[in-house]
């Protein structure tokens, strides 16, 4: 059965991994993940940028479309990239229509706290659910002076609070909680009646989320402090290249089951007996 936001907020702990293809959200739904976040993340590991504010909603389209077309059962969750939603509430509500009604996405994802409220309550009024994004927000990078964690001051952390608590009342059902120290995580966690999602901010979250390329070791430009690895994909595929290189440059590559045969009449006739 799809997955929808009452359901993954309704029982165990909430599974989230970040997914950018047909091939890879095939792979993660089939795997029985709860939810897969279209990422603007794919601006670095998909596209190559040094962060995520180059992403436009074309390329969140493009990707999201893809997800959607490998994906059986799991909510897909799409990013609202930066400045489509900051400027104009009007604007953030055709943002969010576009990636659901083109792009597939089951909700949208947006960054900040009670700044953004308006947007986010125009978004649910308008039948699309929101998880909101607060601490480490990487589309204000610049803004924050780096990726640094959130929360360690008493300013800091009242602040995510109230920001926690304004995007509960403006209706997301849910919050991501991105670099805050566990113990404030769980404040918030126990302060809101909503579930919240932690990525680096500890264990007391109701669920977890991670980017796909981290745990299978496909990223190897920076590696987050909170990343658990489970596989080393990067280097098996780079492996498989060299193995590949190998065997055609010995001509191992391609052998006798990888090749095709033609009836001997039509090579006779078409080499004339030459063959």
């Amino acid at each position: 059965m799809k997955k929808t936001v009452a359901t993954i907020t309704a029982g165990e702990k909430i599974t989230v991994l970040t997914a950018y293809d047909y091939t890879t959200a095939r792979l993660l739904d089939e795997s029985g993940i709860d939810v897969l976040l279209v990422g603007d993340s794919l601006g670095m590991v998909m596209l190559g940028y040094k962060d995520t504010l180059s992403v436009t909603v074309e390329d969140m389209l493009h990707h999201t479309k893809a997800v959607a077309r490998g994906t059986q059962s799991a909510l897909i969750l799409a990013d609202m990239p930066f400045m489509s939603y900051q400027a104009d509430v009007s604007e953030a509500v055709r943002n969010a229509g576009r990636l659901v009604g083109q792009g597939g996405a089951n909700a949208v994802k947006l960054e900040g706290g009670a700044e953004i409220s308006p947007q986010v309550r125009a978004i649910t009024n308008a039948g699309i659910p929101v998880m909101g994004h607060i601490g480490l927000t990487p589309q204000t990078v610049n803004a924050l002076g780096g990726f640094k964690v959130q929360g360690k001051t008493l300013e800091t952390a009242r602040k995510l609070v109230t920001d926690a608590k304004a995007l509960e009342d403006a209706g997301a059902f849910a919050v991501l909680l991105e670099c805050v120290p566990a113990m404030i995580a769980k404040y918030i966690a126990d302060s809101l009646a909503i579930p919240t999602i932690g990525i680096g901010s500890g264990k007391y979250t109701a669920g977890q989320v991670l980017v796909i390329h981290d745990i299978a070791g496909l990223y190897r430009e920076f590696t987050p402090k909170f990343v658990r690895r489970y596989a080393d994909a990067g280097e098996e595929i780079k492996n498989a290249a060299k193995q590949y290189i190998k065997d055609v440059r010995s001509g191992e590559f391609p052998a006798g089951e990888h090749t095709f045969a033609v009836p001997e009449d039509v090579l006779l006739q078409i080499t004339g007996g030459h063959a």
